[in-house]
């Protein structure tokens, strides 16, 4: 895994990190789940073996895989049966969505803010990359999806180091403001400054540093690595537009361009990307409330 330094987070996020402690240890089993999705060596072995070492996990596994999103003909009762039905790479996903979601729990602030309605929108981004990142064929789907179910993680830093300002900044926002500019006017940060520097924190790869980190202004990373930022860019913009979910930094401005034109999406492959991801993300309402 690369662990190169892609982040340029300030003082105020590094600080949130070390400070808070309901996200900023990633439980053990996500961080080696998430190396088997990274190694394209790893084997149905490899997962079954982690897997089964988390009872809980395991659990909340059979129900995502159980539920009418993947609508399989009968019950599935082991995570070796779930690999042969839908495929490694479709189970490593699911445990990683599985493992995360339990951090996107308990905060509610007001009308404008709800945790489950950010892990709503996080699952149809990460679909949503998943989609165009098979369509460009440049990258892998499965790094796709994880960043794309990441992208907002800086969201529950703010919800954790400081509730009562995050609450101020949302309310902000809630008047027609730009959420970044509330952010670092209330905080001292944006949720991108204090997503990097979570990512960082939990040891993730640098790509998912630079999506954390810059998914609103992805021509702003240096080129070599554009693609994933922009991809996931692309998707968060997609999934407000077909799923709502939190999208309260999304009411201003668009899908960048130069994304498109970096990503070679013209308007009729974009108009099929989000016919695509609209039946995806209909089709996963139970997948994402089981998880």
């Amino acid at each position: 895994m690369d662990h190169g330094t892609a982040g340029q987070e300030g003082g105020v996020a590094l600080d949130a990190v070390r400070n808070i402690s309901h996200i900023a240890t990633l439980p053990e089993v996500t961080v080696k789940i998430i190396e088997l999705v990274e190694d394209p060596g790893s084997s149905a072995r490899d997962l079954h073996a982690m897997i089964s070492a988390d009872p809980a996990l395991t659990a909340r596994m059979l129900k995502v895989v159980n539920s009418a999103f993947y609508g399989l003909p009968r019950q599935i009762a082991s995570i070796n049966r779930a690999v042969s039905l839908l495929g490694l790479n479709a189970v490593k996903n699911i445990a990683v969505a599985a493992s995360l979601a339990k951090l996107f729990r308990g905060g509610e602030i007001g009308p404008d803010f709800n945790a489950h309605e950010l892990w709503l929108h996080s699952c149809v981004t990460a679909s949503t990359a998943r989609i165009i990142a098979q369509g460009n064929r440049r990258n892998a789907v499965d790094e796709a999806f994880l960043a794309g179910l990441v992208h907002d993680v800086g969201i529950l830093v703010e919800l954790q180091h400081d509730r009562a300002r995050f609450a101020e900044a949302i309310a902000l926002a809630a008047t027609g403001r730009d959420l970044r500019e509330c952010e670092r006017e209330v905080l001292g940060e944006d949720h991108e400054a204090f997503g990097s520097a979570l990512c960082e924190h939990w040891k993730f790869p640098s790509s998912l540093v630079w999506v954390a980190g810059h998914h609103h202004d992805p021509t702003s990373v240096p080129p070599a690595n554009r693609d994933l930022p922009m991809i996931v860019h692309v998707a968060d913009r997609i999934a407000a537009e077909i799923a709502g979910g939190f999208t309260l930094d999304l009411r201003i401005g668009g899908i960048s361009p130069e994304a498109l034109d970096h990503l070679g999406i013209d308007q009729v492959t974009l108009d099929g990307i989000r016919a695509e991801a609209s039946i995806a993300a209909r089709d996963g309402g139970e997948l994402l409330a089981a998880a």
